[in-house]
């Protein structure tokens, strides 16, 4: 998956050699995607080299050559999803951006265990556009880079990007971000029974999790999913 940033990026690459046949020069691409150093372009470039997107060829001024150019998929989960564009707004309080429909800006804010829980990480990384129809304008919503396999049979891979409502409590049989002992970050299927809850994988290779029901904070419910190819 690509920040925010790194797509900036291969999409100013492209659309310098769409105009002018070659590719835009560092200076461009700082400007581009809003750099103050040259250094940061070196790494975006490097990590969008790494995943396949460009290749650079060595000794040779503005030389990257466009391999290919991600092209976003929402996976459906019940609602009618729109198109995604890019942009920026506050990280916190998402809205929609003007002359723009159906669009908004989420915070990312790491990643999330589909798998056993992980430290939870809460940091704002970058931001990612998704359809406004994933969204409820009554609450608050995120997104989280998905590691691991343990939800495969619910349609979520190793590397999506899971959209997240916050709510502090949930319905038995939803997809809920789970906080386990208050430090570590679980993505799975929620069932209360009593005095325990029951995080649930979607994978027969992995065990579904018990806890008191003191040991488990609700963070948010999943709305949505993101792949890109």
């Amino acid at each position: 998956m690509l920040t925010r940033k790194q797509r900036d990026l291969l999409d100013a690459i492209r659309d310098g050699i769409a105009r002018d046949g070659i590719p835009p020069t560092f200076d461009e691409m700082k400007d581009a995607v809003g750099l103050r150093s040259k250094s940061g372009i070196h790494r975006h470039l490097a990590a969008l080299e790494e995943r396949g997107f460009i290749r650079r060829l060595r000794n040779r001024a503005r030389a990257i050559e466009l391999i290919k150019h991600p092209q976003p998929k929402v996976i459906d989960t019940g609602l009618a999803l729109g198109v995604i564009d890019g942009g920026r707004v506050d990280a916190r309080k998402p809205a929609e951006r003007s002359g723009t429909v159906g669009i908004m800006e989420l915070p990312m804010m790491g990643r999330i265990a589909a798998g056993v829980p992980i430290e939870a990480v809460s940091d704002v990384l970058d931001t990612i556009p998704v359809p406004s129809v994933m969204l409820s304008s009554a609450a608050r919503h995120y997104a989280l880079e998905v590691r691991g396999d343990s939800m495969i049979a619910e349609g979520i891979n190793d590397g999506d990007v899971v959209v997240v409502r916050e709510a502090n409590t949930a319905d038995n049989g939803d997809i809920v971000v789970a906080f386990v002992d208050g430090h570590e970050a679980t993505l799975k299927r929620f069932r209360r029974n009593g005095s325990k809850i029951t995080l649930e994988a979607a994978n027969p290779d992995y065990g579904d999790q018990e806890y008191r029901s003191d040991q488990v904070d609700v963070q948010g419910r999943l709305v949505g999913l993101i792949r890109t190819y």
